[in-house]
């Protein structure tokens, strides 16, 4: 009798969780053994939620992912709070924090990331190396981060930010990137008085050029946000208190001293590489995968995720570096997931089909949008392009009295770029154009339209979303899969999720898919 796969699955996160779920079926045959070390002692959640939580806007059950008990059931082998420390190739073992050891024949790295420390002073050596072997803390470096500092990473760091929203009390945010400024809205709106802390001159600098910026930045302050621009830090300080010392302001190379309750650190993060570097896996930012998502230095070692750097050997350069980075966004993560599972679920069943599964080593980034609740901003592609710029066509259009802003980059026929604030309607639409990589109207100036103020209900009922246009692109559902489920008897966001996993990952189509539930047939 053929011995069963033996898989190794390092990380239990969104993008761990959808392997396992995708794996099952050659487990409960018993075509497949997987063993799944998770560092956290919690089961899956979702972390593009954590904000969410961590307000009190929504509950700790949304965040969940995935049913850790039916896979154990179905004979997954589930650590959590075991870390995996080592790797020994040769033997093809992985060892763990816990002193054991799991062979395998095909291991699968989802290590994720963690939040970038930004090097001020206060927070010398609290990040790990990343050329230093992991260690139990994954993300503690040598030293802890001071009392009153967060990230927002997990569930602890959530619990740390509730009682300072619910008590109204001062969070200062370093950082104005999309996830610093989705925060800061959600604490503001909760009851926290919020000062966002940036060095540019705009908030979102990388997704919205300078008048966008400017337009959300007027918003932000409208809802009651502090936003120090310009405002380069330096150092954090602390106060004395029986529990200790903890965190109490934030020190600008202009001598400005912000004080807080809090401080929330929103600078970015890095893929988690270090067991990849000790087991001498080749990394650049992330860990270096084919379109396969099998690692460049061994073919039985896999990496998906916000770890994992799909990237062609011929793109590094003349020194060896090889640019990009990993997409850091749940939806590619998601199909990582499904493309490796796919071909080990062929591997083990001895069958062809699904052994071609693979990525694209280059996707092509999708829109971003700005979750908040009254400030309506979505950009997507290269909008860089100046109005006078004869290769392409650009159109510019705002209102600034009234918070309004549009740019969009035609190039060949097809929209490739566009930045959209306040502009519910337009933005929802030019997303679906540029998804599509479709061209705009033939009359551009009725994107304005569907949010001119006599529009009423019409824009939304007349929604042009056709059975093929993709509504959630994190799990790839488009409009008829979610009609079919509405024609099944769901009836609320969360049954569609449920069904067919839209709106289960950053969240951001939910408000297309009530949308399409308010206009659907009754009955």
């Amino acid at each position: 009798m053929t011995r069963p796969l033996r898989i190794v699955l390092i990380g239990y996160g969104p993008v761990g969780a959808r392997f396992v779920e995708e794996m099952l079926p050659a487990v409960a045959a018993g075509q497949a053994t997987l063993v799944v070390l998770g560092a956290e002692g919690e089961d899956a959640y979702n972390r593009v939620l954590l904000a969410e939580y961590a307000v009190g806007a929504t509950g700790r059950d949304r965040l969940e992912l995935g049913d850790t008990e039916a896979a154990r059931a179905d004979g997954v082998e589930i650590r959590l709070a075991e870390t995996a420390v080592g790797i020994d190739r040769d033997r093809q073992r992985v060892r763990t924090s816990g002193g054991e050891e799991f062979p395998y024949d095909r291991l699968v790295l989802a290590t994720g990331s963690r939040a970038n420390i930004p090097t001020l002073d206060g927070l010398q050596r609290t990040r790990p190396a990343r050329d230093v072997a992991p260690t139990p803390d994954l993300d503690r470096g040598p030293r802890p981060l001071p009392a009153g500092v967060v990230a927002l990473r997990d569930l602890s760091d959530a619990d740390a930010v509730a009682p300072v929203v619910a008590g109204g009390g001062m969070i200062v945010v370093l950082g104005a990137g999309v996830l610093g400024m989705e925060f800061a809205l959600l604490a503001a709106e909760h009851g926290a008085e919020v000062v966002v802390v940036h060095h540019g001159a705009t908030p979102m600098a990388r997704n919205l050029d300078d008048a966008g910026g400017r337009m959300l930045a007027r918003a932000a302050r409208a809802a009651g946000i502090g936003m120090a621009a310009h405002a380069r830090a330096e150092g954090i300080e602390v106060r004395d208190t029986i529990a200790g010392p903890v965190f109490d302001g934030i020190s600008c190379a202009d001598g400005t001293y912000i004080r807080g309750d809090l401080l929330v650190l929103s600078c970015g993060v890095a893929p988690r590489v270090e067991l990849a570097l000790a087991s001498g896996l080749a990394c650049a930012t992330g860990v270096l995968v084919n379109e396969e998502l099998r690692t460049w230095t061994d073919p039985d070692v896999f990496a998906i995720g916000d770890c994992a750097q799909p990237a062609d050997p011929d793109d590094a350069d003349g020194s060896g570096r090889v640019p990009g980075a990993p997409s850091g966004l749940i939806g590619p993560g998601w199909r990582q997931a499904a493309a490796v599972a796919s071909r080990l679920r062929a591997e083990a069943a001895g069958s062809s089909a699904g052994l071609d599964a693979t990525v694209v080593l280059h996707e092509r980034p999708t829109a971003v949008m700005l979750k908040a609740t009254g400030i309506d901003v979505v950009s997507g592609g290269d909008h860089s392009a100046d109005p006078w710029d004869a290769s392409h066509e650009v159109s510019v259009w705002m209102d600034a009295a009234r918070g309004a802003y549009l740019k969009t980059v035609v190039s060949g026929g097809a929209l490739t770029g566009f930045v959209a604030v306040g502009l519910p309607q337009g933005g929802a639409e030019l997303t679906l154009l540029y998804e599509r990589r479709a061209g705009l109207p033939a009359e551009p100036s009725a994107l304005l339209r569907l949010d001119a103020a006599d529009a009423g209900s019409t824009a939304a009922a007349e929604d042009p979303l056709g059975p093929e246009a993709t509504v959630c692109w994190c799990n790839g559902v488009t409009a008829g899969r979610i009609a079919d489920a509405v024609s099944s008897g769901c009836g609320t966001v969360e049954q569609v999720g449920k069904q067919t996993r839209a709106g289960t990952g950053c969240g951001g189509c939910r408000g297309r898919i009530a949308a399409l539930l308010a206009v659907a047939p009754v009955g």
